[in-house]
């Protein structure tokens, strides 16, 4: 990471100075602010460490529950949800007291002996490398501290107040320029005020309560789907077993028992075990949720047999059924008036979609749904981009949800069938080989919009497809020769990134590049000088980095363009993390297929690829930011 910018830091370089609304954050939750949150779930917390970037955007969380949650029930952390954590700062320590999962034993009846059951199969859990980051298993409480410590120590200093519960919310009709439209009324769940209620006015409010979202209801949507008509009982245990892979991830599918998900917990003593509890008769009237663990840890017995599962203490269990369900529609404008007017209300996390726990997606998902829509609050409020924005979250994430709910019911249909009713002895494992991607949170692909250009040039670095994430590779920095993942220094800063990749030139010669470079740092149509604010650093709002097809020994920092060494701080200090040279062992030219006539990959905030451009198309460029983003 980057400090001393601004002054010698003497401290913790992840604490930043408060600015703006953070310098004198009132202690009581005001009468008006710009964004409520509310839910400090994973959706929730992860807006709150986004919009607390901005120090002039009073940003207030509130949770009905008296404190911190202490035991969360996601606890799946997939490799697409590590490299945001990454973008947050905190992925290495998160990573160092996760358990990792780096292959899945499959475990089906013994042909010879259908009572027992077998080992099958164990492909790795990523055998295309999706990603540089691991599939990690962590109690889902820690990862809201982790987000809850980003944004307490952001500029704009947030911290949820707790104890609050949502008891109505009203939208004005046509509110004015700067008006607070959402009305939101407040009750007490705790402390000394416990009952009385207290009104705020806000700008925006983001839904993050769950799947029994009081604000989904006040906003007159729906969710859509049913049931299937199938439970699992779910328990953490500390236990003692003879099964040989207790600290392995399994998918365990007995004879005549039903199935089990074995995920085993960071610590080295914990796992959690999903027990098929068989199909639920439609009459049952959720009698089944009243199985007792008991019950569920002799289901356990059976289906492992001949093994045995001896339980020494349940930390914590529940019983499900498995549900499928997609709102309607993410913020509260109705079909009928989309295009027409200014989302106020967005849902995200389990307020928009629920699903089985098996395919750990939940709060994976939830996730991106936070981030999305919380840099796009930022930029509206921040002046940077244009109301029209945020009528792109609904539209993004609503087919991301349909798309996560029809692969659950798939998969959990499959964990559900008995092995002998599958097409063939391996068809489980083969489909979660095959479908890796989607789990691993890889296969969203935003489709054209503002924020999404078209595809006609993606021949120009065809492993950055454009709508997907930003795929990360190895580079060398030229300042050091330090090696670096081009992906890894971006960070959830709200900024834009501009990836510019040479053309064969050396820096100094005439190239495509220098002359791309002298564009964007000079000419009066130039991006970068359109859309930075006058008294802001030159990639305050567009962060432009460079990386050479040459080995950074053969590269003078100073003989590189100067768009690529900006002047940033009170002090008109040298960027020198702005040029990269290719990594002669891992070659990003040939690892993402990027033409060696140079191009230009534009990303996010959110790290998806936004456009994939010549060198020589400036105007292109221009137009698409233009449209994205407002003047300074």
């Amino acid at each position: 990471m980057q400090f001393h910018h601004h002054g010698y830091v003497t401290g913790d370089p992840y604490v930043r100075p408060a600015a703006g609304y953070g310098v004198d954050r009132p202690a009581e939750l005001p009468d008006e602010v710009d964004v409520l949150v509310v839910g400090s779930g994973p959706a929730g917390m992860i807006a709150a460490a986004q919009l607390a970037q901005f120090p002039d955007i009073r940003t207030h969380v509130v949770e009905r529950r008296a404190g911190r949650l202490e035991m969360g029930q996601a606890d799946g952390i997939q490799a697409r949800s590590v490299e945001t954590f990454q973008a947050f700062g905190f992925a290495e320590r998160i990573t160092a007291e996760a358990y990792r999962i780096t292959e899945m034993a499959f475990w089906k009846p013994d042909p010879d002996r259908p009572e027992h059951i077998v080992r099958g199969a164990v492909p790795p859990d990523d055998p295309g490398g999706i990603s540089e980051f691991p599939h990690l298993i962590v109690n889902q409480a820690r990862v809201l501290d982790y987000f809850a410590e980003v944004a307490a120590n952001a500029p704009a200093r947030v911290r949820p107040d707790y104890g609050l519960e949502l008891v109505r919310l009203t939208v004005a009709d046509d509110p004015g320029p700067g008006a607070y439209p959402v009305t939101v009324t407040l009750r007490h769940t705790a402390g000394p005020q416990e009952g009385t209620e207290h009104t705020v006015r806000a700008r925006y409010v983001i839904g993050a309560d769950g799947a029994h979202s009081a604000v989904r209801q006040a906003i007159g949507r729906r969710a859509v789907g049913d049931k299937a008509n199938h439970a699992w009982g779910v328990m953490d245990v500390l236990a003692v077993t003879d099964f040989p892979d207790v600290r392995t991830k399994c998918a365990i599918q007995s004879h005549d028992g039903g199935s089990i998900l074995l995920i085993p917990r960071e610590g080295g003593f914990l796992a959690r075990w999903y027990v098929d509890l068989g199909e639920v008769p439609a009459d049952d009237a959720g009698q089944v949720r009243a199985t007792t663990v008991q019950e569920i840890i002799a289901r356990a017995n059976r289906i492992i047999h001949p093994y045995a599962l001896d339980v020494r203490d349940v930390p914590w269990h529940s019983v499900y059924e498995v549900g499928h369900r997609v709102t309607d529609g993410f913020d509260d404008v109705p079909a009928d008036l989309a295009g027409t007017r200014t989302p106020r209300v967005f849902l995200a996390g389990d307020a928009c979609h629920t699903h089985s726990a098996k395919a750990g997606q939940g709060m994976n998902v939830s996730m991106q749904d936070g981030w999305n829509i919380a840099w796009k609050l930022a930029h509206v409020l921040t002046g940077r981009a244009p109301e029209s924005l945020l009528a792109t979250y609904s539209a993004e994430r609503h087919v991301v949800a349909q798309d996560l709910i029809d692969f659950d019911r798939e998969w959990s249909r499959l964990m559900a069938t008995p092995p002998e009713d599958l097409p063939d002895p391996t068809y489980l494992e083969d489909f979660y080989v095959k479908t890796a991607e989607f789990p691993c949170g890889f296969m969203t692909r935003y489709q054209p919009s503002m924020i999404v250009s078209g595809t006609g040039h993606q021949h120009l670095a065809t492993g950055f497809p454009v709508g997907k994430r930003f795929k990360s590779a190895p580079v060398e920095r030229v300042a050091d020769g330090n090696p670096a993942h081009l992906g890894h220094h971006a960070r959830a800063d709200g900024r834009w990134r501009v990836y510019a990749f040479a053309d064969a030139a050396a820096p100094g010669e005439p190239s495509a590049l220098g002359d791309w470079a002298q564009w964007l740092g000079t000419a009066p149509d130039s991006p970068l000088l359109r859309h930075t604010p006058a008294d802001g650093d030159p990639d305050a709002v567009l962060d432009v980095k460079v990386v050479y097809q040459q080995g950074h020994g053969t590269i003078e920092h100073t003989a590189v363009p100067e768009v690529f060494r900006p002047r940033v701080g009170p002090f008109d200090l040298v960027d020198y993390e702005k040029v990269y040279a290719a990594d002669p062992a891992h070659d990003i030219f040939e690892l993402r297929g990027i033409d060696r006539g140079g191009a230009v990959v534009v990303v996010r905030p959110d790290q998806y690829v936004a456009a994939v451009l010549p060198l020589t198309a400036r105007d292109e460029l221009a137009t698409f930011l233009a449209g994205a983003l407002l003047p300074a």
